[in-house]
Order: structure tokens, then sequence, then C-alpha cells
């Protein structure tokens, strides 16, 4: 998320209250998750794990639990809670705004655009020309829509990351400000869900085509001509790129990547990155070939075994 306007590294410490290293005029425009940042951006880290990751990141400001060595370039801000900070400056940057009417005033609907009964449309949403959006849809706030496109009964863009910490008290939510973004001429089947990005966006490409059911996390990539098959499950910060197919009731877990025109056949669970080109099935899922290779000899061992015990 980039701030409205740059921001002073001393301004930002003041709305958090937090001791900082570097130039109180050090420049700051935006926020960040790690994966995503930019430079002007700040990143948080709260885990002496990950330390080094966010220093030599793209971030120039890290907002951190522990005075550490500031390399050259880059600004400190030292909280003794990073997590609740980073939320504080969600809250001070992207306030959730009420929305006054089922279809918000600062919405904008294209020409030949259809928005059947009872949907709700969040502020500053954007949609294109001729598209369809079915009876009770939810698309909330900051979503972008291109042309062309389909959305069914029951489908809900832009809700929450699923992102928590673990405190002894119990979760506490890391605030989402990031968006969704459709292009053209995708087709969302019903009743799927597609999160927000925490700070960046969750994006499905031109023409890819998701069946019923399907529930993708935030700040997920899915490529063009991608086809995703009924009660698939997409955890956060997933690459899927262009013609990928994935069969029904696969799982996913997060941070991975699916090569272009990857074939997932249904059940599979995906544990790591798989490469394009290939065809996959099972949990862990490998190539589908020497899967079903496996399988076939597994069914031959009691014939195998009968045939030894004969020889003896």
């Amino acid at each position: 998320m980039k701030f409205p306007k740059p921001h002073t590294l001393k301004q930002i410490a003041n709305l958090i209250n937090c001791e900082f290293v570097g130039e109180e005029d050090f420049s700051v425009l935006g926020m960040n998750e790690i994966h995503v940042v930019e430079s002007g951006d700040i990143v948080f880290v709260d885990h002496p794990k990950y330390y080094d990751k966010a220093l030599k990141s793209a971030a120039t400001t890290i907002l951190i639990n522990k005075k550490v060595d500031c390399p050259e370039g880059k600004a400190l801000l030292i909280s003794d809670d990073p997590f609740r900070d980073f939320n504080k400056l969600t809250d001070h940057f992207k306030p959730f705004k009420k929305s006054e009417s089922a279809i918000s005033a600062s919405a904008k609907i294209g020409k030949n655009t259809v928005i059947q009964p009872n949907c709700f449309i969040g502020n500053n949403v954007t949609i294109g020309e001729n598209c369809m959006i079915h009876s009770n849809v939810s698309i909330y706030d900051d979503v972008v829509i291109g042309n062309h496109i389909t959305i069914h009964s029951g489908t809900v863009l832009g809700a929450n990351a699923f992102y928590y910490k673990k405190r002894p008290e119990g979760f506490d939510r890391l605030k989402s400000c990031g968006r969704v973004v459709i292009e053209d001429h995708v087709d969302i089947g019903a009743s799927c869900t597609i999160d927000r990005g925490v700070t960046g966006d969750t994006t499905i490409k031109k023409g890819s085509k998701l069946d019923n059911l399907i529930q993708i996390g935030h700040d997920t990539v899915i490529g063009e001509k991608c086809l995703i098959a009924s009660q698939v499950g997409i955890a956060g910060c997933v690459v899927i790129e262009d013609e990928v197919t994935i069969w029904g009731q696969v799982g996913m877990t997060s941070g991975i990547t699916i090569g272009k025109k990857a074939v997932i056949h249904a059940q599979s669970g995906i544990s790591k990155s798989l490469e394009g080109n290939k065809t996959y099935w099972g949990t862990p899922a490998q190539e589908a070939r020497a899967e079903m290779k496996e399988m076939a000899n597994i069914k031959r061992i009691p014939e195998i075994f009968d045939l030894i015990k004969s020889k003896k």
C-alpha cells in the first residue's frame, strides 16, 4: 500500500509512538509485506529468524522489535510489538469506512454492466463494461473488476486475509488493506471466496475461469487462461502461472509457485512448488504417471508374494 503522500520517518514514529534510527526527514512512501515490498516501503519483522531477510529486503524502513545495526540507506522503527504497530498504521492510512447503501456512491460501474438484486458493492469499487453480477454477490471496498466479467450468486470478493498472530490470550488478526483485482474475460462461479491482499493485490488475470466453491487466499496471483474446478482451496501468496488446469478438491499450501501449463488431478495435495508442462496427482503430489505406476506395482504385491512363495 502506498500512502496518499510521502511521510517522514519522524512522522511515522510519532503515529505509533516509537523510537527510530535514521534521519528525521527520511522518506517513507508506503507499507507492504515482505514478498511485495519496494523501495520507500515499511516492512515489519518480530522474530530474530527473519531479521536478516527483512533488513536485506527492498524495504527501506524496517519496523522491528530490537535495535540492530541499520544498513546503509535504510531506517529503523523500534517497537515493542511490530505486529500491533503495523495494524495501527493500517488503521491510520486505510481506516474502515461504513458504506451508506447497498451500492456505494463512490463505486464506478461501466456501460452495459448488469447488477442483479441483493448485491453489495463497496466503497471505491471499479467494475468495467459488459459485466454480469448475479444476485447476492458481495464486492468489498477497493475491488477492481475489468470488462466482460461474469460473477455468479453468493461469491465474496475482498474478505480479510486469514493471517493471525498467536498470543497467550488468543489470536490477533493482521488487518488487510490490499485489494482484489479481476482482469478482463474472467468467469467466477457461485459461492467462491477471493480474499484481498494484506497490503498488495490478489489478482485473477485475463481469461481465467473459476468453477463454484473455490477459495483463493490473500496475495495469490492466478495467471491468464487458467481453469480451476470446484472445491479447490488455494492458500495465500501462491503464484499460479498461465494456462494451469486444477481439477476438483485440490488443496495447496502458501508461498508456492505452480508452473505454466501444469495440470493437477482431483484431490491432490500440493505442499511445494511444481514445474510447468507436467501432470500431477496425489498427496503429496508428484508426476501422475509415476504415481499411477507406483500404485499399479503396489497392487501386484500379493501376486509377487505368492510367486515367491510358490518357488520355495
